[in-house]
């Protein structure tokens, strides 16, 4: 159709034939001829509109989308009686709900130099292994040893797109805010607002936990959770974390929790030296006006990680995050502070410390401190040796001369009681008799 288009108007504009003439040429019919003159624009195939059973219900589910533009299509299959094919309607209704209901824009946001770190969990699946006992049971397997899924925290500068990263043991209040802390650390600066989600380390129904307001308190910030299925409000490190999956993820292989923190690092100064579409520039170079219009660090760090006070018991273990740790038995029955950090769990009695362990990041596992087992032993048997000395034959007096101990004969019972021996036999008696005697 096409050609034939462009055939006839060739032979009539360069070659100044007649219709009749490119009819006779050609051998197309002359009201072909006459359209393809009259057209500007190549033919183009329109298959005619065919009639629906449905068209005869259009109105009513218009004036149902008009009223309830969300209803769903199977209520309103119900509504106006159809009990034809579903998927006819589901496309209709399709088609005509953007009318009735309107649409939701996100606008494009434009931020200020030092104002905003966008914040979130990402999961990069069970690649990461770790040192467990050979009795745990885990769902996966890397290299031999079980693998767990680890929470990533990332956090993006939003003017300035500088990305920055750390893999966490848990996604507890305690781990959240020491993450938090050590990438602002290394980011030399504070931001007057960190944007959260609704994660429940953080806070849900806005109201942040009592970790995150003493974190906020300490380094005069806010920390700003979004509205439930917004993902929009926080779009840049949303798209960070894509970055990460599609770029650092794959071909790599991990020995560890700590390895894969090496990799990540290494690797973030590559990801931070490429251009982004949104600025026009680096990352890397575009920080440092993030970072000047920041708030200075505090002078004294916050707390971080998470702390806990317990009475030490006689099996001289406290449990942290699912994992038991040993403690000095000198200090049972005692209280003990325990302090989880990312890397170390410190225990400590009175400002001494009796105990630090390195943190194990799977759960279920009992991690001993060798010198702890040693002292154990010491007591228990320091603990044995009094018990046997007061369960001994005679009491000692103090001037080491046995006392004399007495022991009340049989007789002197039944006397009491009223007893009459049943044994009447000689030998038996005298039998009784011996061992009526007095120590």
């Amino acid at each position: 159709m096409t050609e034939d288009w462009a055939e006839i108007r060739r032979l009539h504009k360069s070659e100044k034939m007649s219709i009749k003439a490119i009819v006779r040429k050609t051998g197309l019919a002359r009201n072909t001829v006459r359209a393809a003159l009259a057209s500007d624009t190549p033919p183009r195939y329109k298959r005619a509109p065919a009639g629906s059973m449905l068209d005869a219900h259009e109105p009513r589910i218009r004036a149902l989308l008009a009223e309830f533009p969300s209803m769903p299509a199977t209520v309103i299959a119900e509504r106006i009686g159809w009990a034809n094919s579903s998927s006819v309607l589901r496309a209709r209704v399709a088609q005509l709900r953007p009318l009735y209901a309107p649409g939701d824009p996100a606008d494009r946001t434009s931020y200020v130099a030092g104002e905003i770190v966008q914040c979130d969990l990402w999961f990069p699946g069970k690649v990461i292994p770790v040192d467990v006992h050979a009795g745990s049971k885990t769902a996966a397997w890397v290299g031999g040893r079980p693998a767990v899924d680890l929470p990533v925290l990332t956090m993006v500068a939003a003017f300035s797109g500088f990305i920055m990263a750390t893999l966490l043991p848990s996604r507890k209040t305690g781990d959240l805010v020491a993450g938090m802390w050590q990438l602002l650390s290394g980011l030399g600066g504070v931001p007057k607002m960190l944007v959260w989600d609704n994660e429940a380390g953080i806070g849900q129904h806005h109201r942040l936990t009592l970790g995150a307001r003493s974190f906020a308190g300490t380094l005069g910030t806010r920390i700003y959770q979004t509205a439930a299925r917004d993902p929009e409000a926080k779009g840049i490190v949303e798209r960070a974390n894509g970055f990460l999956e599609t770029s650092f993820m794959p071909g790599r292989e991990f020995d560890s929790p700590g390895d894969y923190n090496t990799q990540l690092t290494s690797w973030l100064p590559r990801a931070n030296a490429r251009v982004l579409r949104r600025t026009g520039q680096q990352p890397g170079v575009r920080v440092a006006a993030d970072v000047a219009a920041m708030g200075a660090l505090p002078p004294v760090a916050p707390s971080v990680g998470t702390t806990v006070r317990v009475r030490l018991g006689r099996d001289y273990y406290v449990r942290v995050a699912g994992n038991d740790y040993s403690v000095d038995p000198a200090v049972i029955g005692r209280f003990v502070d325990v302090h989880a950090g990312l890397d170390t769990v410190t225990i400590t009695c009175a400002g001494t410390s009796v105990g630090v362990h390195q943190r194990c990041w799977s759960t279920h596992q009992t991690i001993t401190d060798p010198a702890h087992v040693d002292t154990a032993a010491g007591l228990r048997s320091a603990f044995q040796a009094r018990t046997a000395a007061m369960r001994g034959p005679a009491m000692r007096s103090a001037n080491g001369v046995g006392a004399v101990v007495g022991v009340r004969a049989l007789s002197d019972y039944d006397a009491l009681f009223d007893l009459t021996p049943a044994i009447t036999d000689e030998a038996a008696l005298a039998a009784r008799a011996s061992l009526e005697v007095v120590r």
